[in-house]
């Protein structure tokens, strides 16, 4: 293949994104300086793991890792699913694994079903936690036609030793996304959410459900957390607890806030402030969460040839938000066009900005050759 045909990333920034993008593109890409001023320079173990797993659920690509790990060139193959169990290192939670698989498993050639092995849930914030993508992401995916896809829960693990087990299955085989128009800024009604522990007292479970109730009663919604204790083998191998909160709009859209407690954590504290981030995030978002941008604007990207609309809170516009826009005009070479909404003459909407994308009219691969 030319070199010209390749597209060139520097850095680990975005890396699991960019992958995921060139897979559905089809496109080879090239990504340089990897770490390379770290003491300890290349890849991690984590993304290591991670291109195993891409290797795994297609079929015919090439990846090349360079001697000290700074220089990967990937060269996808075509999306083709089917059952695999993947070993997670604990160094990441499962649910950095099995968000990228999102992205891919709607396009696949035969159904997903993974089984990810590891820590259920992770204490620095970065990756989302089973439940986060359960309620946070599966339900986006039913907004763009993905009906069929479910996420099980087998054992749960907390950190540091992990032992959970988390079964990611997907029977909805589409040829490309539905197109998103979400111009309206929606009322939630509803808060729900689930206090889970592991090989600790049940009684942390309603210390934890208390706390965020307190906080969340001014607010007037309805408010049911549901209590979920692990014992026996289910429980994985270290002691711990977590909760996460979503709040429900009537017409589906969900924003979300998780917390996982730390050692020493008091389960009151980790309530109180899993429910403070719960409103926080709402009154600094439209229809979706922070957690659920990047996933909506790819399905966006390589949806029918169409405009899609997106509102977004202007302070969900952040660095990362730029990078990732770069990513997309780097590999589909379609762009996000942002329209200030305090152009608009609707009151209440000097906080938003609205994001049209043209979609460009992908198609799956194995959807060509059927």
């Amino acid at each position: 293949m030319a070199k010209s045909t390749i597209t060139t990333f520097e850095g680990h920034r975005n890396l699991r994104v960019r992958l995921v993008l060139a897979t559905l593109a089809g496109t080879p890409v090239k990504i340089t300086k990897i770490r390379s001023d770290d003491m300890n320079p290349g890849l991690k173990d984590y993304e290591v793991s991670f291109l195993r797993l891409l290797e795994a659920v297609t079929n015919g690509s090439q990846i090349e890792i360079s001697y000290t790990g700074t220089t990967v060139i990937y060269r996808p193959g075509i999306i083709i699913g089917g059952e695999h169990t993947h070993n997670c290192p604990p160094s990441k939670p499962v649910g950095y694994f099995i968000e990228p698989m999102l992205y891919l498993a709607p396009f696949s050639k035969s159904k997903f079903s993974i089984v990810f092995k590891g820590l259920t849930a992770s204490d620095s914030g970065k990756d989302a936690g089973v439940e986060a993508i359960k309620w946070g992401l599966l339900p986006i995916m039913e907004k763009f036609g993905v009906r069929e896809i479910s996420l099980h829960i087998l054992k749960r693990g907390s950190p540091p030793l992990g032992g959970g087990e988390v079964h990611l299955m997907c029977n909805s085989l589409i040829a490309n996304p539905l197109t998103l128009h979400s111009t309206d800024t929606p009322k939630f009604s509803a808060i729900r959410g689930v206090a889970y522990c592991t090989r600790v007292s049940p009684s942390t479970v309603n210390r934890m459900i208390e706390a965020a109730r307190n906080v969340l009663r001014p607010t007037g919604a309805d408010v049911n957390i549901t209590a979920d204790v692990w014992r026996g083998d289910n429980s994985g191998k270290s002691p711990g607890f977590g909760v996460t909160l979503v709040a429900e709009s009537k017409k589906g859209w969900r924003v979300l806030a998780e917390g996982v407690g730390s050692a020493g954590s008091l389960p009151e504290d980790l309530g109180e402030t899993v429910a403070l981030q719960l409103l926080h995030e709402l009154s600094n978002s439209c229809v979706l969460g922070r957690n659920q941008i990047l996933l909506t604007l790819c399905y966006m990207a390589i949806g029918k040839e169409d405009i899609g609309r997106l509102k977004l809170h202007k302070s969900q516009i952040d660095e990362n938000f730029v990078w990732y826009l770069r990513d997309i005009k780097a590999i589909f070479g379609t762009e996000v066009y942002l329209k200030d909404c305090a152009d608009e003459p609707i009151p209440g909407d000097e906080d938003y900005m609205m994001a049209s994308v043209k979609g460009i009219g992908f198609t799956s691969a194995s959807k060509k050759i059927a």
